[in-house]
C-alpha cells in the first residue's frame, strides 16, 4: 500500500543526546514538502514532553506538540480513564508529565527509565503492590539506549524483572508494545499498513511496528549494530540515516 504517513524515533534517529544527527532537519523539511504527515514516537522516559519539545527545537527540529507522542502521555490518560493512583517508578525529569496525578494509596505501578531510582527498596515496593493485584504499566520495553556515544540500560529489563517476580504481564504503553503504535496510527487517521516507522532498534522499532501492522525501515545510526538487518523480517528496507530513509519514503509516497 502507498505510504500515507511516517513515524520517526528520536534518540539515535534524529538526535544523539542534545545534538541533531546529520540530515535530521532536512528529513523533516522533506516530509513537510512532500505533504506527508508525521509523528515522532519515542520511548524516552527521562524527559517530560514539554522539555523534549524544547530540546528538539534547540537542535533545530521544531515540531508541534501534537506531533510528539510519548509513553508518559498515554500512561497519564490511562490512569485518569481507569481512576488509578500510581506508584511512579520514573526518572525525576519525567515527573512534570504526571503533575497533579493523585499518588496517595497507590493501586497501580508505572515503570519508566528511573535511572538511579531503580533501587532495591523502590523495586520491592512495586513488587509488593503487584503481588496485591495492582496492574503494571510499562513506559518502555527497550533493553537499552544510546546517548552521547554510550549505552545505558533502559526500563525494559526492570519491567521484565517485576513481571517475573510477581507473575504478571505489563500493559505496554511504549515501544515495542502494539498499543503504542496503534495510538499513533489512530492520531494520524490513516490505515496502519499505510504508515512506515523509521527507527534504529530492530526490536522496539522494526518488530514492534510490524507486529502492529505497520511498515518499517531501519537506519544505520544510533544503537544500530552491523548485522542487525539480518533480524529484520522480509520487506524491511535499510538506510544509512534518517535523510536517506525519508528520501526512499517520499519516493514511495509519490510513486
Amino acid at each position: 500500500m502507498r505510504i500515507q504517513a511516517v513515524l520517526l524515533d528520536i534518540g539515535g534517529v534524529l538526535l544523539d543526546g542534545e545534538a541533531p544527527l546529520p540530515g535530521a532537519a532536512e528529513a523533516l523539511d522533506q516530509l513537510r514538502a512532500a505533504g506527508l504527515p508525521f509523528m515522532l514516537l519515542t520511548n524516552t522516559t527521562r524527559t517530560a514532553r514539554a522539555a523534549l519539545l524544547e530540546r528538539l527545537a534547540a537542535a533545530g527540529l521544531v515540531v508541534e506538540p501534537e506531533a510528539l507522542l510519548t509513553p508518559a502521555i498515554l500512561a497519564r490518560e490511562w490512569l485518569v480513564h481507569e481512576g488509578r493512583r500510581p506508584l511512579l517508578l520514573i526518572h525525576p525529569g519525567l515527573r512534570a508529565d504526571f503533575s497533579g496525578v493523585d499518588e496517595s494509596a497507590p493501586d497501580a505501578v508505572v515503570v519508566g527509565d528511573a535511572g538511579e531510582g531503580f533501587t532495591y527498596a523502590a523495586l520491592n515496593a512495586a513488587f509488593r503492590l503487584l503481588m496485591e493485584g495492582a496492574p503494571l504499566v510499562s513506559l518502555s520495553g527497550s533493553r537499552y539506549f544510546r546517548e552521547g556515544g554510550e549505552l545505558f540500560l533502559d526500563a525494559g529489563p526492570f519491567v521484565r524483572l517485576l513481571e517475573e517476580a510477581a507473575g504478571c504481564r505489563a500493559l505496554s504503553l511504549g515501544k515495542p508494545g502494539v498499543a503504542f503504535f496503534r495510538h499513533a496510527v489512530a492520531r494520524l487517521g490513516v490505515p496502519a499498513e499505510a504508515v512506515v516507522m523509521i527507527g534504529d532498534d530492530v526490536q522496539s522499532d522494526v518488530l514492534g511496528a510490524r507486529a502492529a501492522g505497520l511498515q518499517a525501515m531501519l537506519v544505520r545510526t544510533g544503537k544500530y549494530r552491523p548485522g542487525d538487518e539480518r533480524a529484520c523480517p522480509p520487506g524491511v528496507a535499510v538506510a544509512a540515516d534518517v535523510l536517506e530513509a525519508v528520501v526512499q519514503v517520499t519516493a514511495l509516497h509519490q510513486g
